[in-house]
């Protein structure tokens, strides 16, 4: 008899309300951008009104782009809310690798993107979301990638 193995329960769950967490963001800048104008005025500028001083036009086209990064972002958390409630969850080869590299490639750019054109606020922001995602990877690697048993 052959038994289903699955991935760390709090790992999975964890994962999972992440996941659903950027979901609901992502929802944010489609569904509330006035709103979201406002909240990344405030962690760029310190002030919640900034933004909305750079005249009609400007803040027409930052809801715009906060429009599409959040169906972009909504793209890519389906995506991993599939993986992971399938693929990972099941311990499937590469699902971890998926979620990883996934994360990695939008991490490094953007991370260093935000540094290069001096929005520390934002890698910061990037880092605590790459963060939470890091804990249940890191504690799931070995699940997905065992050690080699020893030759004979």
């Amino acid at each position: 008899m052959s038994t289903l193995r699955v991935a760390p329960g709090w790992c999975w769950y964890w994962l999972l309300v992440v996941t659903i967490v950027v979901a609901v963001f992502a929802l944010s800048l489609l569904l509330a951008p006035a709103m979201l104008v406002q909240f990344f005025s405030l962690i760029m500028y310190a002030s919640a009104g900034v933004i909305g001083d750079f005249g009609d036009a400007a803040v027409a086209y930052i809801r715009l782009i906060h429009g599409v990064l959040g169906a972009v972002m909504l793209g890519w958390a389906t995506l991993m809310l599939w993986v992971i409630c399938g693929p990972f969850r099941r311990l499937e080869s590469g699902a971890w690798s998926m979620l990883s590299v996934s994360l990695l490639i939008w991490f490094v750019p953007d991370t260093a993107f935000s540094l290069w054109t001096g929005f520390w606020q934002n890698a910061l922001f990037n880092l605590l979301f790459a963060a939470s995602y890091a804990v249940p990877l890191a504690c799931t690697y070995r699940q997905f990638h065992p050690l080699d048993p020893a030759p004979s």
